[in-house]
């Protein structure tokens, strides 16, 4: 039995992360043949969780203190800490990922695995929301079972380091993310830390939390910026397959980290194939002056929907400048031409943009 914690954040007052507690080994994606690894992708959809676990989770402070909270899992083997920070810690300067601990009991047996928690740092005045299915890889599952099936040779027989990302999207989000990793600070003696961007990312998918591993080494692959990876737990009932869960899931998803960091503005990316628009300009509509811009890749040749060109119109008359593109290399250059540096910090990505009309271009 063995617990998989997932990536968490945190703010001076709270603390979020979750986990799941499995019978099954860590996943390895360093496969010989197709079989295998087809039999590691499944490996991953075939999970086998454990019930009524009991998972603690010790938080280290630089002066040396530690605080234990406790939590259960629950009937699909998931472990959720959403704690109030007692006392509170003060966020490091710049943003860095910290290393907790979680432990737990198996046959007698204590054991531990270490988790990460990313700390925005207190300079940080903006951060990166972002889709990941079809925005940064086409992952073929964001559509339910029938999408599975549509694709199951994309999502079961294919490794992490064989999928190609966007065109663009790591020079793109470099640069988003600052342009250069900060090392990992020596505050914390114990532990391996993740490298921070100086602008921190936030990952929000429609995709299962089965394929949580599996996304990060494709990440971690490309050379994009690691976030916490805000997924779903997937039932094949109606309620968690249908368009209108996607859009939700992701409206409050995005709300619960906005209402987290309150000082900090966010630059929000999407594409045009899972309702992202309509969500952003809900977003936009309940954090008036919270979003910085919104990216829009055009992953589709469809025109936009009734709703999406409504959504389009909130969002411009809400002043929040509104890009479309159909790659990050062209992206990349829009930012460039606004003179937005790689080490430069702004409060606002873009101060005037060059609005895209998707309907003419499609026409």
């Amino acid at each position: 039995m063995r617990v998989q914690p997932y990536l968490g954040y945190r703010s001076a007052e709270r603390l979020v992360l979750s986990a799941r507690v499995l019978r099954s080994g860590k996943a390895g994606f360093d496969c010989n043949g197709r079989l295998q690894a087809i039999r590691t992708m499944l490996a991953q959809f075939a999970s086998r969780e454990v019930p009524g676990v009991h998972v603690s989770l010790e938080v280290s402070g630089h002066d040396g203190t530690t605080e234990c909270y406790n939590a259960l899992s629950d009937g699909e083997g998931y472990v959720h800490f959403d704690i109030d920070l007692t006392p509170h810690r003060p966020l490091p300067k710049t943003p860095m990922w910290e290393v907790v601990a979680l432990r737990w009991m198996d046959r007698g047996e204590q054991h531990c695995v270490e988790a990460n928690i990313l700390a925005p740092g207190t300079e940080t005045r903006l951060a990166v929301i972002s889709d990941i299915d079809d925005t940064v890889i086409e992952t073929g599952v964001t559509g339910g079972f029938r999408s599975i099936m549509r694709n199951w040779q994309r999502v079961v027989a294919t490794l992490p380091e064989e999928r190609i990302a966007t065109p663009g999207v790591d020079a793109f989000y470099g640069a988003l993310g600052g342009g250069r990793l900060l090392p990992a600070s020596s505050n914390q003696s114990t532990g391996r830390q993740i490298p921070a961007t100086h602008r921190p990312f936030f990952y929000v998918s429609s995709s299962p939390w089965n394929l949580f591993s599996y996304l990060v080494a494709f990440m971690n692959q490309k050379n994009l910026p690691l976030g916490p990876l805000l997924l779903r737990d997937w039932g094949f009932k109606r309620e968690t397959l249908t368009a209108s869960s996607h859009r939700q899931h992701k409206v409050s998803s995005i709300a619960a980290i906005l209402s987290l960091y309150p000082d900090m503005r966010f630059v929000l990316i999407g594409d045009d194939t899972q309702g992202d628009l309509p969500a952003y300009a809900d977003t936009v509509k309940h954090f008036p002056g919270r979003i910085a811009a919104i990216f829009i890749r055009t992953a589709s040749n469809e025109l936009l929907s009734p709703q999406e060109t409504s959504a389009q119109m909130m969002i411009e008359t809400a002043n929040v400048p509104l890009w479309f593109g159909q790659n990050y290399e062209v992206g990349k250059q829009f930012l460039s031409a606004l003179g937005f540096t790689p080490g430069g910090e702004t409060e606002q990505i873009v101060k005037t943009v060059e609005k895209v009309d998707v309907l003419a271009a499609s026409a």
